[in-house]
């Protein structure tokens, strides 16, 4: 876990995933789809999008229930990102061009914070996430999902890799280089 005053967690985010695989891919599903949301809208910059990309991911799913519980993890990151990039190709090619930048609005940040925190807390709470996904959203793509896949959802690196479809070394390389990124852009807010 990112060792850092700088980066506000809210609580669901704090904990940790299950040690123990899931005893189905339903329960397994149930349990990732919130934080599965939360990456395919950092990453997309759309509500529906992420919607729809979290929605085929575990459609796709479905298709390898006959793998063992150990590798629903990395697997189900792996769709999730690929289906995340096919998006965003179908996205440059659609008829963006034709709306004016003035018109088009960002989705506001869903509230995230702890119910059971003072209005103060929560105030905070919800700032610091706000924080954190602007700056994860001003990260290249590679960093944004190291980052997310190793210090929020807390997969190893060998996971994080196969999610990625790339090495471990570059994962530690996207990961280095998306803490010292975040660290500049948050100290920038104190």
């Amino acid at each position: 876990m990112l060792v850092s005053p700088l980066l506000p967690d809210p609580p669901d985010i704090q904990s940790p995933a299950p040690a123990v695989p899931p005893a189905s891919l339903e329960a397994f599903l149930g349990g990732i789809s919130t934080r599965a949301f939360r990456f395919a809208e950092a990453g997309l910059r759309s509500r529906e999008d992420a919607l729809d990309a979290v929605q085929d991911a575990m459609i796709k799913m479905l298709t390898y229930a006959d793998k063992p519980a150990a590798e629903w993890t990395p697997l189900f990151w792996s769709i999730l990102r690929r289906r995340m990039i096919d998006l965003q190709r179908r996205g440059r090619f659609r008829l963006r061009w034709m709306v004016p930048a003035s018109e088009r609005s960002e989705e506001s940040l869903i509230d995230w914070a702890d119910p059971h925190a003072g209005p103060a807390d929560t105030h905070d709470q919800r700032e610091g996430y706000a924080r954190l996904v602007e700056a994860l959203r001003g990260l290249p793509a590679r960093q944004r999902e190291a980052f997310t896949l190793r210090v929020l959802e807390e997969l190893d690196v060998a996971q994080t890799a196969r999610a990625m479809g790339c090495s471990e070394g570059s994962v530690k390389t996207h990961l280095s280089r998306a803490r010292d990124a975040l660290q500049k852009q948050l100290e920038e807010f104190r």
